[in-house]
């Protein structure tokens, strides 16, 4: 990267960047690595995605270390972003997406101190950018960002207005600056001017200074002056940033650092003849300082930057639905993390060298960070990238799986042999289907408690399960449906499915044992068989399903307890992707969406659907077969206030040459006045409007791509009485295309690239070839606008931070001779109360466990829910004992009251930062989506003897 300085009027003061550069934060003095003889300054490169660095930096020797140490202190190589990763920000869900910044930051700390501490976010090549990961960035300590992509006619807007340049206020819960983020537009995304790339890959002329009919000085700086010019005209300092550079670019670096060594001379010599344009090689850390020197004030932003499009047809909201059975294997993936890191800080040494071997958490949180890659949840990498990904994550699964056993044992007190059925979604389970008795373990990592439903395949008529006092547990078979007998193949025997409704305590499990049941026996229930007239309604005691009996569609959802009806109709639609030719010239593919026509096509291709029904004591189900590659369960579980529809997408045919985009969508009455609303990232909430954006006048050109949204976790809409809200177990695209309506993208199936990169349709032939079939989750909420977010808060992080079953024969030996084991365990002495959860628990450095405590409401969205929570840390958990605690930033990579950041004034006025107040950790108190971060030393309770540490 390279800093130009003066492209208006030339300041000296750009050279004083490069001091204040290599010294801040550092102690060491440019004099020191600056010779007296060297004529201009030496050059420096940046470095951003963690990952690939430390996987190189473990084959180094001590002298390549040592050296890259002091160019590090020096300045010359500075790391940006500093993630395992340059995530993702549509796709990726907040959780990991700290997590992975955290992972990579704390890398760069332990290796290179200080200096190492990354100072500015880069994320120069993702598709759009999210205003939740813009506030984690500020609440990480950074002092501004660095975008490469945003919308071309908002770039277009900012260019003329001069506001490439601005301050985000990427949080309105969270007092200013908390979340503020200076936010720099890159001139040309990554790349360098045009006419001055010189890798290997390039055709650009290098610089010819020397003596020859070759020379090209004169033509080259006469260009680039008025590149620099034209530049200039849309930032407002006189410090400009060039990137030279480009993805997959240095592969012979000394063809880039010798050309730009000549440009950077020449040009500067320029200045003897009254040029006032000053080049140097700089970092944006440097231009960032310049910035903040200039003393200006910004224009303020408070959306985001979603939709983003490169051209009139050209609306990139294709990949938040691309490949989603990788976005749900990785949402599924991260659940085990967290899983797996509580249970290894919740049993310390036990949980990592057990009886059934060396456990290891770090396998999978790489593989889980890495996923979060903007080519890699994103779906828009190759197929056999995908593959890898999906290998990666299947790795650290057998290795956290080992963790989670060792842990269970030594918590539990028993060393049973534990099984973990990962094929549970399609009924298939080996032990389940065989055995006569056996056990199920349901950990709960939320600190609140939860009812949660099993599912198990299973061959026997009926089963007695009983609960960890011993008592009996009310249970259901039931036969497994066509829908799964399809998906499975022949991986299992099973022909039924056991249900129960199992519980577990806060941050902790309860163990259920199963016997089946001989024919004989009294307890044995008539058998049900399905109902297959057309079904007129389900119900249970919070929710009752109205469906049309001529046409088996959903029609009516009611909520009994606030006596609220509202008509929703729902079907399944396919639009028709765009392949293309010479009339439409942008095809539809990994990365974009551009159907051909507006108005999507039905798949059940008439109005009805084949249904039937299923109903007993725990669950009423409505089946629905929309064609024979699209089907549905509509289904209640006793208790649960949300309708949750279970539905079955694939092979996506494709025989008529047409490539399909498949929705869900969902037609109401409500008068939403062309307004809806998403998620960001799974945490806050946004306002979308339909052919609206807040910055720009939107001259549209897609009516439904250009109005769809990145939906991480839920999308609503609503009047001034009553919200329908719709959660998604994956990231998924959404809109409202027309009032009263909402939609989600669940799979698509492309016969074109789009030509943005992947250089293959986005085909996804699956396991047998024939094409990839998913399933995934809705969970639909009717309620009043003001009691909406009491609930879809709660239930969001539910199923995202869902209860995990382990299974075992039983009659396991002891762990410890002479302890009784334990059938239920909490490791919290009381639970958090419903608006904090618990987002982070796990090991640190030797002796400390991460803790980070959030509040999950808004401000202003719940009467109870928004308000400020205190908890005590000190007494909080039952399993080990916490002596101290330290505050650090989100990052956990610096204290928290070592935080320091520039700090920007906006055009409403400065707000200047809050002293950080002293920590009393009795008494932790959290404001609307405030996250606190603490490094904890704890000490563990061994069961006969005295506490132990780690």
């Amino acid at each position: 990267m390279m800093t130009w300085a003066g492209s208006r009027r030339w300041s000296s003061t750009s050279m004083e960047c490069v001091t204040r550069c290599s010294t801040r934060g550092c102690n060491t003095s440019w004099t020191r690595w600056w010779p007296s003889w060297q004529p201009t300054p030496p050059r420096r490169f940046i470095y951003a995605e963690v990952a690939f660095l430390a996987r190189w930096w473990r084959q180094q020797d001590e002298a390549t270390r040592r050296t890259v140490r002091q160019l590090v202190e020096q300045g010359r190589l500075e790391f940006v972003g500093g993630g395992w990763c340059m995530s993702d920000e549509a796709a990726a869900h907040y959780s990991p997406a700290i997590e992975q910044l955290a992972l990579g930051r704390h890398f760069l700390r332990r290796e290179f101190g200080a200096c190492g501490t990354p100072r500015v976010a880069w994320q120069i090549d993702p598709f759009g950018h999210s205003r939740q990961l813009a506030a984690i960035f500020a609440q990480m300590g950074y002092d501004g960002l660095f975008v490469g992509r945003v919308d071309y006619q908002d770039k277009a807007t900012r260019e003329q207005l001069r506001e490439m340049e601005l301050l985000w206020r990427a949080s309105t819960s969270l007092p200013p600056p908390t979340a503020d983020l200076f936010t720099g537009i890159l001139p040309n995304v990554y790349n360098p001017p045009s006419g001055f790339c010189w890798d290997q890959l390039c055709s650009d002329p290098p610089v010819v200074d020397e003596d020859s009919e070759e020379n090209n000085v004169d033509n080259i700086v006469s260009t680039f002056l008025q590149i620099a010019a034209s530049q200039a005209e849309h930032y407002r300092t006189n410090h400009i940033i060039m990137t030279m550079g480009s993805d997959f670019h240095y592969e012979n670096a000394n063809l880039w650092f010798k050309n730009m060594d000549k440009l950077i001379a020449h040009v500067n010599a320029r200045q003897a003849n009254g040029s006032r344009v000053h080049v140097l090689y700089s970092t944006p850390s440097c231009y960032l300082w310049e910035l903040h020197r200039a003393n200006l004030s910004w224009s303020l932003k408070m959306d985001d930057f979603f939709p983003y499009a490169d051209g009139p047809h050209q609306f990139w909201t294709g990949y938040f639905t691309s490949r989603p059975a990788f976005k749900r294997y990785e949402r599924l993936s991260n659940n085990f993390l967290q899983i797996c890191s509580q249970l290894e800080a919740l049993a310390g040494m036990a949980a990592r060298d057990g009886p059934y071997g060396p456990g290891d958490s770090s396998v999978l949180r790489e593989a889980v960070a890495v996923a979060q890659h903007h080519d890699a949840v994103t779906g828009t990498e190759k197929q056999h990238v995908a593959d890898d990904y999906a290998r990666q994550l299947a790795a650290g699964w057998e290795s956290c799986q080992l963790l989670v056993a060792n842990a269970l044992a030594s918590l539990s007190g028993s060393k049973e042999n534990f099984v973990f059925c990962n094929a549970l979604n399609i009924s298939v389970c080996p032990l389940t289907e065989a055995a006569g008795c056996f056990t199920v373990i349901l950990y709960n990592p939320l600190g609140r408690h939860v009812s949660w439903p099993i599912r198990l395949p299973v061959n026997g008529a009926s089963y007695a399960v009983t609960d960890p006092q011993g008592q009996p547990v009310p249970s259901e078979v039931v036969p497994i449906s066509n829908f799964t007998r399809r998906l499975r193949g022949d991986g299992s025997s099973a022909t039924r499915e056991l249900l129960f409704q199992a519980s577990a305590p806060a941050l902790g499990f309860s163990t259920f044992t199963v016997s089946r049941m001989s024919r004989g026996d009294p307890r044995v229930p008539p058998a049900q068989t399905p109902v297959l007239s057309q079904p007129r309604e389900i119900q249970n005691e919070h929710v009752r399903v109205l469906f049309d009996p001529l046409t088996g569609h959903l029609k009516e959802i009611q909520n009994l307890d606030k006596s609220i009806s509202l008509p929703v109709f729902q079907s399944f639609y396919w639009y028709n992707a765009s392949i293309g030719n010479d009339e439409t010239p942008q095809a539809s593919g990994a990365y974009i969406f551009r159907p051909n026509s507006s108005e999507p096509i039905p798949v059940s291709g008439s109005k009805q659907v084949s249904t039937y029904l299923v109903k007993n004591r725990l669950v009423q189900e409505v089946h629905q077969n929309f064609s024979s590659w699209c089907s549905q369960v509509v289904r209640l579980h006793a208790g649960q206030p949300y309708v949750e529809l279970e539905w079955t997408v694939g092979p996506i045919p494709v025989a008529d040459g047409w490539g399909k985009e498949i929705i869900s969508r969902f037609e109401t009455t409500l008068q939403t006045d062309a307004r809806f609303y998403t998620d960001s990232n799974g945490r806050q909430i946004l306002e979308r409007r339909r052919d609206y954006r807040p910055t720009w006048n939107l001259s549209q050109t897609e009516p439904v791509a250009g109005n769809y949204y990145p939906v991480n976790s839920r999308i609503f809409i609503k009047d001034k009485k009553f919200q329908l809200t719709v959660l998604t177990d994956r990231s998924q695209g959404g809109s409202s295309i027309f009032d009263g309506s909402l939609e989600l993208m669940v799979h698509r199936r492309l016969l074109y690239d789009d030509n943005r990169g992947v250089g293959e349709p986005l085909v996804e032939l699956g396991a047998n070839k024939q094409g990839l079939v998913v399933r995934g989750r809705h969970l639909v909420l009717l309620d009043t606008v003001e009691s909406a977010a009491d609930q879809h808060r709660l239930l969001a992080q539910e199923l995202f931070m869902a209860p995990y079953t382990v299974l075992a024969p039983g009659g396991g030996p002891s762990y410890r001779r002479g302890h009784a084991s334990l059938q239920q365990f909490s490791a919290l002495r009381r639970e958090l109360p419903p608006n904090v959860h618990l987002l982070t628990l796990a090991p640190w450095d030797a002796g400390t466990l991460l803790l980070r405590l959030e509040h999950q409401f808004e401000r202003g969205e719940s009467a109870n829910g928004s308000q400020p929570t205190t908890v005590d840390l000190l007494n909080l958990f039952s399993a080990f004992t916490i002596t101290s605690v330290q505050e650090m930033s989100l990052g956990a990579d610096l204290p928290l009251d070592a935080v320091s950041r520039l700090v920007w004034t906006p055009t409403t006025g400065p707000a200047q930062p809050r002293p950080v107040p002293k920590l009393d950790p009795s008494r932790v108190t959290l404001q609307p989506m405030e996250i606190r971060t603490f490094l904890a030393t704890v000490q563990y309770k061994v069961p006969g003897g005295g506490p132990a540490g780690l």
